[in-house]
């Protein structure tokens, strides 16, 4: 119900006005499609959500694909690095916090970007963003919300916790399971989903999406804008 009605509303924006909330979808920039980057398939079906699909743009000062979209008062920033998965800090951070010299890493030209200058990007602190990444830890069809803390093995998340100097972020988990007999985790989580997986991923990252922004929406929309329930 919140999905249908939020896709009807929701628009693109051109300028701040009011809260703003981060969305960061990990995953490694030229492996889409991968297991690892299924958190950069859901912020792809999160934006289909909030009718911001057309909208994705190359952002050179942060090294990331952005699209801004609102709803129910609240502005939110979707944000793809363009990165590897163990960069993936580094855009997340010049994005939300270079203005306020908190970035702790000079980020590296990789795919065309350039360094971004000193100036504030999107002013953003570390509570105000949310990641998704994959876990291996739950199965395909599994996702859950984990308030802060550490980065449980996850480099995509070691990395945004390194930039941001914080583990404040909230993180969409989305389960992929792990590999069966020989298969190495290094090799599972860089393979495309299998064909069986394939069936169920569309509603896989609908879950998803639907979860992400009804958590966002409950925490952090502004009181009292019309269409909330009490």
């Amino acid at each position: 119900m919140l999905a249908a009605e939020l896709a009807g509303r929701a628009r693109p924006l051109v300028s701040r006005a009011g809260p703003r909330v981060m969305v960061a979808g990990l995953g490694n920039y030229g492996l889409r499609g991968t297991r690892h980057s299924v958190g950069m398939a859901v912020l792809d079906r999160l934006a289909r959500q909030l009718a911001v699909a057309e909208g994705w743009r190359a952002d050179r000062r942060c090294c990331a694909d952005v699209a801004l979209a609102a709803a129910r008062g609240l502005e939110l920033l979707l944000l793809k690095p363009r990165r590897l998965m163990n960069l993936n800090g580094l855009s997340v951070a010049s994005a939300a916090l270079q203005g306020q010299g908190l970035v702790s890493l000079s980020p590296p030209h990789f795919l065309g970007c350039i360094s971004v200058s000193k100036a504030e990007i999107y002013n953003l602190c570390p509570e105000d963003i949310y990641l998704v990444h994959d876990d291996l830890d739950k199965a395909l069809g599994k996702v859950a919300i984990k308030l802060g803390g550490s980065a449980r093995g996850h480099n995509g998340v070691r990395s945004c916790i390194s930039a941001l100097r914080s583990n404040e972020m909230t993180r969409l988990r989305v389960g992929i399971g792990r590999p069966e007999s020989e298969v190495t985790v290094s090799s599972y989580v860089l393979a495309p989903f299998s064909a069986g997986e394939q069936e169920r991923l569309e509603q896989v990252l609908a879950q998803a999406a639907t979860c992400l922004l009804e958590h966002i929406l409950r925490r952090r929309a502004p009181a009292g804008e019309p269409g909330d329930r009490g």
